[in-house]
């Protein structure tokens, strides 16, 4: 067989993707079919210092990528953070981070691997998750919400495209403000939707609940409040538990009607923490949606939970999004 000539350029058949929560950073290594080649993770909370944190995750990358086939494979780095601009390539005022004010994050990465890298917001790249690989496949018009320990996200699809907004965040559903006077938010504004439909929001729910109400709940003896365990309480009868759920739903519902009426998508896909809850969050979701929404549009909007695996599928967006940006070395 001829051997190929080694002028020709070789094509780089790999990307990272990197998820950077509060509590851990997940970072892959993707293939072009998909797949998750490796995956490994640190906590994020240990580097309260954006340098050090850098350093770490660049230093671990290149251990990661010299592992799995050799950083000559990889094409490029997409990531995945809270209150990031897939314009500025900065993370901006993140409420739920560590690090405080602009953050050239894409920059600050691309200089220490020598490799092109872009930045977008959590919730963005959750929707990229689910258009390529998820319950959004197929789709033109879509919203994704992201209902985790970090608080509550979104982005919308329209016409096949995120719907970015000038600055890049568009889609802040989270801070609309659901309740005049509210809960205070960490974006320091009052009553919003995050503030009553994250995990926090729940957590702040049940400990309202406790406080005004003399019935018996199982959940002051649980070890530890978290969503699960309130959820498991739910199964079992507790009227407390199943209060907090049902306020926490009406209040999702109403945010979820205000934006249905705005976009009209095909759908709304709930992900993150909160979905584990199952039928105690989705039904009084559900009637409040229903009671809120444009009449016209009530039947026609599906609302769906994810089918992808909370660990992988904003790793795969993050690498959906590495894909995209235009390939750089350092070293060519």
């Amino acid at each position: 067989m001829e051997a190929i000539d080694e002028t020709v350029d070789k094509i780089k058949t790999r990307v990272v993707g990197i998820d950077i929560r509060l509590e851990k950073t997940v970072y892959g290594v993707v293939d072009v079919r998909g797949e998750i080649v490796a995956q490994d993770y640190f906590d994020t909370s240990e580097y309260p210092d954006v340098n050090d944190f850098v350093a770490v995750l660049a230093e671990r990358l290149l251990t990661l990528m010299e592992e799995n086939g050799g950083y000559d494979k990889i094409r490029s780095i997409g990531i995945s953070a809270p209150s990031a601009s897939s314009v500025t390539g900065c993370i901006e005022n993140a409420a739920n981070l560590p690090w405080k004010g602009v953050i050239p994050l894409a920059a600050m990465l691309r200089d220490r691997v020598g490799l092109a890298v872009a930045l977008a917001n959590d919730a963005h790249i959750t929707a990229l998750g689910e258009k390529a690989y998820g319950s959004a496949h197929g789709m033109k018009d879509f919203v994704v919400i992201s209902m985790s320990h970090g608080g509550l996200g979104s982005c919308f699809f329209s016409n096949g495209m995120p719907h970015l907004g000038s600055g890049g965040f568009a889609g802040e559903v989270g801070h609309t403000c659901v309740e005049v006077g509210g809960r205070q938010c960490g974006c320091g504004n009052k009553g919003c939707l995050e503030t009553y439909c994250s995990r926090k929001g729940l957590l702040k729910t049940v400990e309202e609940l406790m406080a005004e109400s003399k019935e018996p709940t199982m959940l002051k003896d649980l070890p530890e409040l978290d969503i699960l365990p309130i959820a498991k309480c739910c199964d079992k009868g507790d009227k407390l538990a199943i209060e907090a759920f049902r306020r926490t739903g009406v209040m999702l519902g109403l945010g979820l009607a205000n934006y249905a009426s705005v976009l009209n998508p095909e759908a709304i896909i709930l992900t993150g923490d909160m979905t584990v809850a199952g039928k105690w969050l989705l039904k009084p979701m559900r009637q409040s949606f229903d009671e809120h929404v444009f009449p016209n549009i009530r039947k026609t909007t599906r609302i769906l939970v994810s089918i992808l695996k909370e660990g992988e599928r904003d790793v795969l967006g993050a690498s959906a999004l590495a894909w995209d940006v235009k390939e750089y070395s350092l070293f060519k």
